[in-house]
């Protein structure tokens, strides 16, 4: 065992984990990968692999993995980035350079300037718009030697699912199938839900809808100096927060998610805010896609962020989803049944 494969044991036992043949299978491949991909980078020989792309399904430790990898890789110019996030830097720095001729040639070179190893978390695409951006850039990134560490709920073939837009997609599936090594981590544990003292990252209050002002106000222990009902201006369109106070703010979900937001508004509340409760939260089954997205959306970004959630809705967990839910739901599932439930009547805390 490498240098490289005992120090990401040692760091996953540390916190509670130990990986399954499955994951030390791509423990193994990720210190090839890494020793020949620095070696050949060195020496006038072939191009190696680009990267490594991870798949499989929910809770599978793919970001554990991916995590503990990039904690023990031996480089300082390394940089582990979250899809959206990632995007919306992009996007942000597109603008800057409006008017420049090959806009996302300059943001590869600049990336490469300062990162050798790019780790990418949650890698999915279903917007055309960033399929194609990303596509585009990360086949800069790695013809400028950036190597590329990748997790993703889908294999590379399944990444563009929407047959409309599939075939402007091809080139970056068959780009990734050339260029990265591609590793299923198979099984069907969560393992989310099994390591040692949890990963709880807030509370899912189930509460009938007369009832839930009054529970958040008790929740939040809101004082005199709290702000109420503030109209917040957000990448341009306003938000209202039904109450703030310090980094804890108060909205409903019909402003969240029934409106047209865009994940940059979801970082601003992830960078903004350590605590935040969403009131009147529906069941989903009724919902159009685009106010289901924008929900899984929001809570990738505030789950990756490390907020506190406070979810208030009326019917059950079970409830919230069905199975003609989003295709994505699984991912979101596996994170809020990492909340602790709350039940209004005896507020006894249980598992989900």
């Amino acid at each position: 065992m490498s240098q490289v494969e005992q120090d990401i044991e040692m760091r996953l036992m540390a916190r509670g984990y130990r990986a399954d043949p499955s994951q030390r299978a791509a423990i193994k491949l990720l210190d090839k990968w890494l020793g020949s991909w620095l070696r050949e980078r060195r020496v006038w020989l072939p191009a190696p692999k680009a990267g490594v792309y991870l798949w499989g399904g929910v809770g599978r430790g793919k970001s554990f993995v991916m995590d503990a990898f990039f904690a023990a890789a031996p480089l300082e110019a390394k940089r582990r980035v979250h899809f959206h996030a990632f995007v919306q830097g992009v996007l942000e720095r597109l603008k800057q350079l409006t008017g420049q001729r090959n806009p996302l040639v300059l943001i590869a070179s600049e990336i490469a300037a300062d990162t050798q190893l790019l780790c990418f978390d949650e890698f999915h695409v279903h917007d055309i718009g960033d399929a194609m951006l990303l596509g585009r850039l990360l086949l800069q990134l790695v013809d400028q030697g950036v190597g590329v560490v990748a997790t993703s709920n889908y294999a590379p073939q399944a990444l563009c699912p929407n047959p409309l837009y599939r075939d402007r997609f091809k080139p970056t599936i068959e780009m990734i199938d050339r260029r990265f090594h591609i590793h299923h981590l198979d099984g069907d544990e969560d393992y989310r839900l099994n390591v040692e003292g949890g990963n709880v990252w807030g509370v899912l209050a189930q509460v009938a809808a007369d009832a839930q002002a009054d529970w958040v106000e008790r929740r939040l222990q809101f004082d005199w100096s709290a702000e109420r009902n503030v109209l917040v201006e957000v990448n341009h369109r306003p938000m209202k927060l039904r109450a703030r106070q310090q980094a804890t703010a108060w909205l409903d979900f019909e402003d969240l998610c029934r409106m047209p937001r865009s994940c940059g508004d979801f970082l601003w509340l992830s960078c903004t805010f350590k605590r935040l409760a969403i009131t009147a939260v529906p069941t989903f089954d009724g919902e159009g896609i685009d106010v289901q997205q924008r929900f899984l959306n929001l809570i990738d970004i505030l789950y990756d962020s490390g907020i506190e959630l406070i979810l208030i809705t009326e019917e059950g967990p079970l409830a919230l989803f069905t199975a003609s839910a989003h295709m994505d739901y699984a991912r979101t599932c596996s994170r809020l049944q990492q909340l602790r439930v709350l039940e209004l009547e005896s507020m006894d805390r249980i598992n989900l």
